[in-house]
């Protein structure tokens, strides 16, 4: 699709923010929850500096995809030590549920073995796009079963990531009776930029490489 037909999702964004504004101050101030999937802390940091006034979050730490453990691990207690640390956090309560580190999962998902071709491919192909489903099916998974107002993901703030697939992705997961999907595109409005900037107010550590073992692999053939 040409990028000028593409749906504008920071716009989108911005106007449920809006609706969402005007019900907090309408119900003196009863936030509706959020489910955020993160995969890491400087992904939160400007993603929650936007919205964390908006809702009471959750954050949900679910990454099979991340390769090796040691890496994961290191994400993991990387965003385990920014929160308390980050006034936003603080301030507004942020919590953190960890999921159990389940590499099988994501080889399920993105079945390399039956598609060979995609471990070579670059990001924000078919590959991530089963990776990004993975993932969002999960969060909105967990977010159904905790009874959440709302649910969406950090990835969109990486320009290495397809903002349009995660979008249609969280839109097709919704239901009528369940969670919605906040649509993002956490990149726009120097959002990247600005995740840039706090990670190195927090000396957060900015991982090389998307995660996965197939990424890890392309970016030191590409260097």
């Amino acid at each position: 699709m040409p990028e000028s037909q593409k749906p504008d999702y920071q716009k989108q964004l911005d106007t449920i923010l809006s609706g969402i504004k005007k019900q907090y101050e309408f119900t003196h101030g009863t936030r509706q929850t959020l489910l955020l999937h993160a995969c890491c802390a400087p992904c939160s940091s400007y993603v929650l500096e936007y919205i964390a006034s908006y809702f009471d979050i959750t954050i949900y730490y679910y990454n099979p995809n991340i390769y090796p453990p040691e890496e994961y691990l290191r994400r993991l207690e990387e965003l385990q030590n920014f929160l308390p640390a980050f006034p936003t956090a603080v301030q507004n309560d942020v919590k953190l549920v960890k999921t159990v580190y389940t590499p099988p999962e994501y080889d399920d998902a993105v079945q390399i073995s039956k598609t060979p071709d995609l471990a070579d491919e670059q990001e924000r192909g078919e590959r991530c796009r089963r990776c990004y489903l993975m993932r969002m099916k999960k969060t909105y998974e967990y977010a159904s079963e905790h009874h959440f107002d709302w649910f969406t993901t950090t990835l969109s703030i990486s320009p290495f990531k397809d903002a349009e697939k995660i979008n249609v992705i969280g839109n097709a997961l919704q239901t009528a009776d369940g969670p919605k999907f906040l649509t993002s595109d956490f990149k726009k409005k120097n959002g990247f930029l600005r995740s840039l900037e706090l990670s190195r107010e927090f000396n957060l550590y900015r991982q090389q490489y998307c995660g996965c073992k197939y990424s890890m692999k392309n970016t030191k053939h590409s260097t």
